[in-house]
């Protein structure tokens, strides 16, 4: 695909019309045309400046940076490059720190990088299969042999977790993200779900324990691996839950 192509396409997926993207740019919306449509060939600045105006991902970034005949600008380093073991440390700290409640840090597509003492709380049935590395954290939740059995209300939270796949998917493409939304989408039993199914959240309900998450993110990294992380913290959505977590025989923290 060429620049031009790539530019277009990526707007339209936004919905962010060619003024609207110029605007943010800090150019024209004739200007904007022009290299949508071939007749203007942009420096780097404006690529770069065109990629943050679409909030692509880093990884995003990079491609169009190429399609317009320009190095890549973002790193993408390894998880055990000792220049990332500052950031390594960090969410070690935080995984810590959110005991006695689950907590696990996950790349783009799921695979587990790192978890708490705790997570094994929401593993304890799951077939030892799922369990190879690298473990994929949407696998072990959907999957028959995962946690599946356990959810209460397996139909409405997993509906959930699929669709923020799919958004994904469709706001970034990307055939092994996209491949794996397939495999989850035939997880979920095919049953309509009530009007009244949403909530302020829709708490994981696993076993006797109900609980809500929330996903933290690098804000400000340049780094590829380091922005595709995600934090995904487990915290209790009752008092019960809150009391039973708290309740076991944890081990000590690692660092």
């Amino acid at each position: 695909m060429d620049f031009a192509s790539a530019l277009r396409a990526r707007r339209t997926r936004r919905r962010m019309s060619q003024l609207e993207l110029a605007v943010r740019a800090g150019t024209t919306q004739r200007h904007v045309s022009f290299m949508e449509s071939g007749r203007s060939a942009p420096g780097r600045a404006m690529v770069v400046r065109l990629a943050e105006s679409l909030e692509l991902p880093l990884r995003e970034r990079n491609e169009l940076l190429l399609t317009a005949g320009f190095a890549p600008a973002y790193p993408q380093t390894s998880l055990d490059d000792t220049r990332l073991a500052p950031v390594m440390t960090a969410l070690t700290h935080i995984l810590n720190g959110h005991m006695p409640f689950p907590a696990i840090v996950v790349d783009r597509y799921g695979d587990i990088i790192a978890h708490n003492a705790a997570f094994p709380v929401l593993i304890g049935a799951v077939a030892p299969q799922l369990l190879d590395k690298p473990m994929n954290a949407y696998r072990i939740a959907l999957h028959p042999k995962g946690m599946a059995p356990r959810i209460g209300n397996f139909a409405a939270w997993a509906r959930h977790v699929t669709e923020r796949l799919h958004q994904e998917s469709v706001r970034n493409p990307d055939p092994r993200l996209t491949e794996l939304a397939t495999e989850l989408d035939a997880y979920l039993p095919d049953i309509a779900l009530p009007d009244d199914h949403l909530g302020f959240a829709v708490p994981l309900e696993l076993g006797d324990l109900r609980l809500t998450t929330t996903v933290t993110t690098f804000a400000t990294a340049v780094d590829i691996t380091i922005a595709e992380l995600k934090l995904e913290a487990f915290l209790p959505a009752d008092a019960k839950t809150a009391e039973a977590l708290r309740s076991f025989a944890w081990p000590s923290p690692t660092t």
